[in-house]
């Protein structure tokens, strides 16, 4: 059975206020809220603007408490504003105030990322995310950078996501997708020199075999990552 990444401190993962935390997807946006026993989807897609996601949230979370709210894009996300247009989402994300449309603190990072920060367990970590596209982020000794691996040249003048997405899956078929994610973990996990890698996504349990060093991440960690953003800041808010 498949080891499964377990966050390295749970017990930190409820901030003293309410927190509402995003993991936007090519297929979902999830929500999770503080005192929500719920997890909202939203189904999302190459049609969906920040401006239909936004409207989709409010009436969703219009009866939650929320003081400050978490986000995880995909693609490269610098100083809490998204830099390019996803492939996998509409138009109109780059440059949205998010904390405008929210009248609420907002902290945004990329998806990847957040989910490797609610998967660390010490050491050296490589997340890489086997969803629509491949997320990737690295964390060494508590210190987290988010990577863009997936539109690297991999092979055939494609990318690694050509090979490891969601449309590999489909295209290849679950064993020759397997095969292919299956060399690109190690080369990534060599070249870095990780002490593990979590893979998370919803196409992590889909391969035929676990290489070494890695366990299956769980989508969940998204969330904790999104409330460990604030842990600490509780105080500065007034709560």
């Amino acid at each position: 059975m498949a080891s499964r990444a377990q966050p390295a401190s749970p017990h930190l993962t409820k901030p003293p206020f309410n927190v509402l935390v995003l993991d936007v997807g090519g297929t979902n946006v999830k929500l999770r809220a503080t005192g929500q026993n719920e997890l909202v989807k939203i189904p999302s897609g190459k049609s969906m603007s920040p401006r239909q996601m936004m409207s989709a949230v409010r009436r969703k979370t219009s009866a939650w408490s929320v003081h400050a709210v978490s986000i995880g894009l995909p693609g490269i996300v610098l100083h809490g504003r998204t830099l390019h247009e996803s492939r996998n989402l509409g138009k109109g994300w780059v440059g949205f105030d998010f904390g405008k449309a929210f009248r609420v603190p907002v902290k945004v990072m990329n998806d990847a990322a957040m989910q490797a920060l609610g998967s660390y367990q010490g050491g050296r970590m490589l997340f890489l995310g086997l969803g629509t596209g491949l997320g990737s982020a690295f964390i060494v000794d508590g210190r987290l950078e988010s990577l863009e691996l997936a539109h690297l040249l991999y092979r055939k003048n494609c990318t690694y996501e050509d090979y490891a997405g969601a449309r590999a899956l489909a295209r290849l078929g679950t064993k020759k997708w397997s095969e292919h994610v299956t060399v690109i973990i190690k080369h990534f996990s060599k070249v870095l020199g990780a002490d593990y890698v979590v893979l998370g996504g919803g196409n992590a349990k889909k391969l035929t075999e676990l290489p070494p060093k890695c366990l299956i991440g769980d989508n969940e960690n998204a969330f904790i990552g999104g409330f460990r953003l604030w842990e600490y800041m509780g105080a500065s808010l007034g709560y």
